[in-house]
């Protein structure tokens, strides 16, 4: 029988429905990050560099993109005859076929799977955050302690301790309770989702909640471990971590990258992000072009001038255009003349001449104030915008859109534009 001490489960289901236009028709692990990446690669690296060659990887929501992107696991070396990475969706079984309804119950929903490893320990994952962790270290620390439950934490500043689920700890880091943002939290250890536990615990945990409605590790797995006298301990974490899942956080840890020291470093070689990378030209840079601050992927052709921005795979800026604290994803076309402020662009847009982006005073935005804020403009996949027009801060516009849509060559700061078909 196959023995394996330690695999992990990768939930890579979300839909990101605070990305707005840009996980209309993606999922959000599979949203591309600092030119070349998708938001996945990061804990899929993670794990081949700490070892972990068994990845269950969990999908559901439009899952196509991240499935082609995964494939077979070759550029993350994990395309083993044993182990290496599975796409687990959700399927149909001879009763009870249902979609994942809750983080631990897309777990449960695979218990065979993960069984057939007959693993010491499971390692739960979220596919949506950017950070580098050596997953062994957290296991050695979990044998060390006897824990059943290992879960990732990491210090927060107290105001923000509110937002996160909350672990208490006593000296030695064992977990005496813990709080889903607390009004007035009594520690500042949040966790992250990142949790190490007990081949026998989890199963017996699963198996003991099954019936529960949208099971939760943070609401039913981890309390009911907790209640029923397992050890629980809090790994404590202080490095990088970021949770990309709102347009501004987004843009905010892609803007890291370019600064002049990075707070995340993709270069470094002891621990490589790896991503699947199609065979493209290198870059091209005319000899009018400028680019300052940037990081350009492969097949990208740049004739304007760039300014502190992430710019995909085969980007094309047009001459004289001046692109400024923006992202702009793979395959999009920008024509000449334009002026880019602070946009985050999908992939496949095309962009006329003449066109400015992130035009004058910020308003809030009328539909999705939550989402789209902090003077960003977003601007979904495959989405095109005519010669001359200009587009407000706080704005989002999604499909084939043409000068009518914009009265007076305009759309002002604050508005939605959505064409049919689109999904919001």
């Amino acid at each position: 029988m196959i023995k394996k001490e330690m695999i992990a489960m990768l939930l890579a289901g979300g839909q990101g429905s605070r990305l707005g236009v840009l996980t209309a028709k993606v999922a959000k692990p599979a949203v591309s990050f600092g030119g070349k990446y998708r938001i996945i690669d990061f804990p899929l690296s993670n794990c081949i560099n700490s070892g972990v060659d068994t990845v269950g990887v969990l999908t559901q929501y439009q899952p196509l993109r991240l499935n082609t992107h995964i494939g077979i696991g070759i550029p993350w070396d994990l395309d083993r005859n044993i182990g290496g990475v599975t796409v687990l969706p959700p399927y149909e079984k001879s009763t009870d076929t249902e979609w994942y309804t809750g983080t631990a119950n897309a777990i449960y929903q695979n218990i065979d799977y993960m069984e057939s490893f007959n693993p010491d320990y499971v390692l739960i994952l979220s596919g949506d955050h950017i950070y580098k962790m050596d997953y062994e270290v957290m296991l050695d620390f979990h044998k060390k302690h006897g824990a059943e439950v290992t879960i990732a934490a990491m210090p927060v500043p107290l105001e923000e301790a509110k937002r996160f689920g909350i672990v208490i700890t006593d000296d030695n880091r064992k977990i005496i309770d813990f709080e889903e943002k607390p009004e007035k939290p009594r520690s500042n250890l949040a966790s992250m989702g990142i949790y190490i536990f007990n081949w026998k615990t989890l199963k017996e945990a699963l198996l003991a909640k099954a019936s529960q409605p949208h099971l939760d590790f943070g609401k039913h797995v981890i309390p009911y471990c907790h209640e029923n006298g397992a050890p629980l301990y809090a790994y404590e974490y202080n490095g990088y971590w970021k949770d990309v899942g709102t347009l501004h956080s987004y843009w905010e840890a892609n803007m890291e990258l370019v600064d002049i020291v990075p707070v995340f470093n993709l270069y470094e070689e002891y621990w490589k992000i790896y991503t699947k990378s199609d065979t493209l030209p290198p870059q091209y840079l005319s000899n009018d072009s400028v680019t300052e601050k940037c990081i350009i992927g492969e097949g990208s052709s740049i004739y304007g001038k760039v300014y502190n921005s992430i710019i995909g795979c085969g980007v094309t800026i047009g001459e004289g255009t001046v692109v400024r604290d923006s992202i702009i994803m793979n395959e999009t076309t920008i024509g000449k003349n334009c002026e880019i402020n602070k946009a985050i662009i999908a992939e496949n847009v095309v962009i006329g001449n003449e066109v400015k982006l992130g035009e004058g005073e910020e308003l809030p935005n009328e539909t999705d104030p939550h989402i789209y804020n902090n003077g960003l403009v977003t601007i979904g996949e495959k989405t095109v915008i005519p010669n001359g027009v200009s587009i407000g801060k706080n704005s989002v516009v999604s499909g084939i859109t043409a000068e009518n849509d914009y009265p007076e060559g305009k759309l002002l700061s604050g508005k939605t534009l959505i064409k049919a078909g689109d999904d919001r």
